[in-house]
């Protein structure tokens, strides 16, 4: 073995094998912790248990598997108490997300959409995926942006993990579903007896950004 080959062993990057890195909590400025609970609460949102004394609140969105956090705890942000922005939730029907805030009297403080002359009010007519949002603010003033997302772009999602956040979400996927399918059979002129299969290939394709079946 040459010099040059003893060398190159020597300095080669060793492999290494890849590591899961899941964002688990973000932290967020709130200065009324009960006040917080009760908002985070009349959402619909699950409050995890932490250690007895730890001084931590933490919430979880409905089919998150992110949550937020506040009080003390090994992270605890700094930041002025309703300074957080950028905090992104996912929805599958933007209008239902709406309906639920105004359930427990809380109002979103924009929808909007992007259109052919750039941003528009409301809700985008034809539904397109990653087009529509709208925002709203915790008590303390922490804004939230709803993002309408019905199909992933491609790669983004691991065809093995494709779950749904709840029933509704379920149905509203089924109707969309449904409806392609309508168009499928009309394409082919053939009833498909088969239905079922085409809906879950459909469902799947849709959620992970795959080429959606014709």
């Amino acid at each position: 073995m040459s010099a040059t080959e003893v060398q190159t062993k020597q300095t080669a990057p060793a492999k290494t094998a890849k590591v899961d890195m899941k964002l688990e909590v973000v932290s967020i400025p709130v200065s009324d912790s009960d006040r917080a609970v009760k908002f985070y609460s009349s959402l619909g949102w699950r409050q995890d248990v932490t250690p007895p004394g730890s001084g931590v609140v933490q919430f979880t969105p409905p089919g998150s598997s992110c949550s937020v956090q506040w009080g003390a705890g090994p992270g605890p942000t700094t930041a002025a108490p309703g300074s957080a922005r950028g905090l992104w939730l996912i929805v599958s029907d933007l209008q239902a997300a709406l309906d639920k805030l105004a359930s427990v009297g809380v109002t979103a403080d924009k929808v909007f959409h992007f259109g052919p002359k750039g941003i528009e009010h409301g809700i985008d007519p034809a539904h397109n995926t990653y087009s529509s949002f709208a925002s709203f603010r915790d008590p303390d003033g922490n804004q939230w942006l709803f993002q309408e997302i019905t199909s992933r772009l491609p790669g983004r999602l691991d065809p093995g993990s494709t779950t749904f956040a709840d029933a509704a979400e379920l149905a509203i996927a089924m109707r969309r579903a449904e409806a392609a399918h309508g168009e499928h059979e009309k394409r082919t002129g053939v009833r498909d007896a088969d239905w079922s299969d085409w809906y879950a290939e459909y469902m799947v394709a849709e959620q992970t950004g795959a080429k959606l079946p014709e």
